[in-house]
């Protein structure tokens, strides 16, 4: 198939941004049925924000003291522990979803 760049509009900024035909080609290899709706600076702003660019990043989240339900290990979660569920250390974690 034959592909020729299209100009696209930002849905973030505005702004007209070319789709190129190189792109299109990359989006139908991959089985991409949608057409980008940001330019490239938009989605690299966005996917900054969702690794941590924007707001609290891993460093800065609260962590709780917890005791593994498994091993008996004292362990650090981030998320405060509820009574009524188990909570495992990274170790135990890891063991029961490899199973």
């Amino acid at each position: 198939m034959s592909y020729s760049d299209k100009t696209l509009q930002c849905k973030d900024c505005g702004a007209d941004f070319t789709f190129t035909s190189r792109e299109q080609e990359f989006y139908a290899q991959k089985g991409f049925q949608n057409e980008p709706t940001r330019c490239k600076p938009c989605r690299d702003n966005r996917k900054a924000s969702r690794e941590g660019g924007g707001g609290r990043d891993r460093g800065d989240r609260q962590m709780f003291s917890a005791v593994c339900s498994t091993c008996g290990a004292q362990t650090q979660v981030p998320f405060k522990p509820d009574p009524a569920k188990p909570v495992y250390c990274r170790d135990c974690f890891k063991k029961s979803r490899d199973r």
